[in-house]
């Protein structure tokens, strides 16, 4: 059982920067892949960034790529969205999950095995 806690969200202007954290409680953590999804009010979520159980292969979105950096902490057993260059568009909630394999999580909600509650970010314009 993996718990996961989402924290750094919040309130910033257009073009300014946030970093998200996830915590995870589970001796388990190191061998899920995970990944960051978001989901903006009338719409469903979506894919943002992905990261393999080593670090050593990441995945993004096209609308963040360049803007935004996924990466993790085994020995915390954390793993962070640096988000720059925010734009209004990211306005949403951004949650935290974990998956068996870098594939499930880049291409399928339904394989995901875990979900954080989710953090808000609001990007002003």
């Amino acid at each position: 059982q993996v718990q996961l806690v989402e924290s750094g969200g919040g309130l910033v202007q257009a073009g300014g920067s946030l970093r998200l954290s996830c915590a995870a409680s589970g001796r388990t953590f190191s061998s899920y892949a995970m990944g960051w999804f978001r989901q903006a009010p009338g719409k469903e979520r979506e894919f943002v960034a992905a990261i393999s159980w080593s670090g050593g292969s990441t995945y993004y979105a096209d609308s963040v790529k360049g803007r935004f950096t996924i990466s993790r902490d085994n020995a915390k057993n954390t793993v962070y969205l640096q988000m720059n260059s925010l734009k209004p568009e990211d306005t949403a909630v951004y949650y935290c999950a974990a998956a068996d394999t870098i594939v499930v999580v880049t291409t399928t909600l339904k394989g995901i095995d875990y979900w954080g509650q989710g953090t808000q970010v609001t990007v002003s314009s």
